[in-house]
């Protein structure tokens, strides 16, 4: 089992892939390492961030998808009816968009850090959008 490290801003988190739920996920992200983006709070799903990542193709359709992740919980959504995303939930999270509920591939865990996911959400409430950097180590 491989570990990946998540810095957003100033906060650092080490992670783990769920390799056995959803392995064609995990793979292709994999391929897109180290991944980098910025994350904005989210509009209609509760206490979560999201990085919008428009018409970008990871290849995948659903697997081990859910629309209510758990702190700590990363999910990507494939796109469809709404835009590529991937959708960090700090509380509680409903997954959402402009055209309605939606489900996203739960396909890393957050494993250390878990005490500052919800100042990392209001960090970003509050102040706005903050650069996050994904990679395997």
């Amino acid at each position: 089992m491989s570990k990946l490290v998540i810095r957003a801003g100033d906060f650092t988190f080490d992670a783990r892939f769920e390799e056995q739920a959803a392995p064609k996920t995990v793979a292709a992200f994999r391929k897109a390492l180290p991944f980098e983006s910025h994350i904005i709070h989210v509009r209609w799903s509760g206490e979560g961030v999201w990085m919008p990542l428009g018409d970008l193709d990871f290849g995948v359709g659903y697997e081990n998808h859910t629309s209510y992740p758990a702190p700590g919980q990363i999910i990507l959504y494939p796109g469809g009816i709404s835009e590529t995303e991937i959708l960090l939930a700090y509380g509680g999270v409903h997954f959402a968009s402009k055209m309605g509920q939606l489900a996203g591939n739960h396909f890393i865990t957050v494993t250390s850090g878990l005490e500052n996911l919800a100042p990392l959400g209001k960090s970003v409430l509050w102040k706005g959008a903050l650069p996050i950097r994904f990679e395997e180590v």
